[in-house]
């Protein structure tokens, strides 16, 4: 299990244990963090789960494949630390992880 901080565009924390497995999105979802719609369902079929990888953790997050990053093409306010929260798979390496929600996620 990891301990993930998602970070509102306004500031607010909600730091929840995710188990391993499982997605960033989904647990955030799981947990009722605001502002990850997840319209798609995890199929990396829309960007409503975009997020902002902290930039401590750009590594162990891995890069976005190509069907992620065109998937970014529809979010708003895309970054170099820009992700699908549904494509990032949690395992005990990621205990810690920082995420930030964009604005238009709000």
């Amino acid at each position: 299990m990891a301990k993930i901080t998602y970070v509102e565009h306004d500031g607010r924390e909600h730091v929840v244990e995710v188990r391993n497995g499982l997605s960033v999105m989904e647990g955030a979802i799981r947990n009722n963090v605001p502002g990850i719609d997840a319209d798609c369902g995890g199929a990396c079929a829309c960007a409503t789960c975009h997020v902002y990888v902290d930039e401590a953790w750009i590594g162990e997050t891995g890069s976005a494949s190509p069907m992620e990053e065109s998937m970014l093409d529809f979010a708003e306010g895309v970054q170099p630390n820009s992700r699908l929260s549904c494509q990032i798979r949690v395992s005990d390496a990621l205990d810690g992880l920082v995420v930030r929600l964009p604005e238009s996620q709000h």
